[in-house]
């Protein structure tokens, strides 16, 4: 099994002295956490002159001084619908994230802490099991879900599942997307055009575009997110099948380096398993307390 970065850290902090060659053979161990190359290098730099500075030498010492220069890297956020407004929550994501799923347990969660119902819109046409999957999800946690055919219009469901809200002149519209980033001249387009559409109809400042990405993927989760926030701009960032420790340099590369905070992690299959992002816990649990 391989070993978590934490694993790989301790064993790295307890085997070495804290001298130059420490903080150079640090950028490796940084890397291999998932945390991109430049930013290592910035990381261990800042270490070393923090720890020359303040003559740091005990390992305990060095690990709390680590989250201090980590911290400003990480961004944490609070995702709450306003209950009093009509608000659109359009979420994104490639295929096989877990954005449908993710849907669900955000319906449930909003539901068991705020006590509103959520309607589901199955902005996902392109591929006709996605449609299937959040009308089974819907079910499961008792949520209405908008639908029409595999290959209908998705901005249509979408706004039919707003206007659907509209009625009642407030409520949660969680809306699903395609994720096909094979064409991806064609899904930009298509997202453009749905979040100009959810922009007109969501009330004032309760429209958010939230990003699922698989905290597994490492890398390749931040690239999928310099794709849509370039293409449509994200407000807030959920991790799926989160193990903090194993990959989870991808959580300071997206703060340093878009911009971006946490909202919500995932970690299992049941809708309760959805928790929200608390930067403490996850230094902790990345590096050792």
């Amino acid at each position: 099994m391989k070993k978590t970065f934490k694993e790989r850290f301790l064993g790295f902090l307890q085997s070495h002295k804290i001298d130059d060659d420490f903080f150079e053979e640090l950028i490796d161990i940084l890397i291999e956490g998932d945390i991109a190359a430049k930013t290592a290098y910035i990381i261990s730099e800042e270490l070393e002159k923090k720890a020359k500075k303040e003559k740091i030498y005990d390992k305990t010492e060095l690990i709390q001084a680590l989250k201090e220069i980590l911290s400003p890297y990480i961004l944490e956020a609070k995702l709450e619908p306003d209950p009093d407004k009509l608000t659109v929550f359009l979420v994104l994501g490639v295929n096989g994230v877990g954005k449908t799923s993710t849907i669900a347990k955000l319906a449930h969660h909003f539901k068991s802490e705020m006590n509103l119902e959520s309607v589901l819109a199955a902005g996902d046409t392109f591929r006709a099991a996605a449609i299937e999957q959040l009308v089974y999800h819907g079910e499961k946690v008792g949520m209405r879900v908008v639908h029409q055919k595999a290959g209908s219009d998705p901005g249509a469901v979408i706004y039919d599942a707003i206007e659907s809200v509209k009625a009642k002149g407030k409520g949660l519209v969680l809306a699903d997307t395609a994720g096909r980033l094979h064409n991806k001249e064609n899904l930009v387009k298509e997202l453009q055009k749905i979040n100009r559409l959810a922009e007109d109809k969501a009330s004032e400042g309760a429209y958010k575009k939230i990003l699922i990405l698989d905290a597994t993927t490492g890398q390749n989760a931040l690239r999928q997110a310099e794709v849509f926030h370039e293409a449509i701009g994200i407000d807030f960032v959920i991790l799926t099948k989160y193990d903090s420790s194993a990959k989870g340099g991808v959580v300071i590369s997206l703060g340093k380096d878009l911009g971006l905070p946490l909202a919500f992690i995932t970690k299992g299959e049941r809708y309760t398993d959805i928790e929200p992002f608390a930067k403490s816990q996850f230094l902790d649990e990345f590096i050792g307390s």
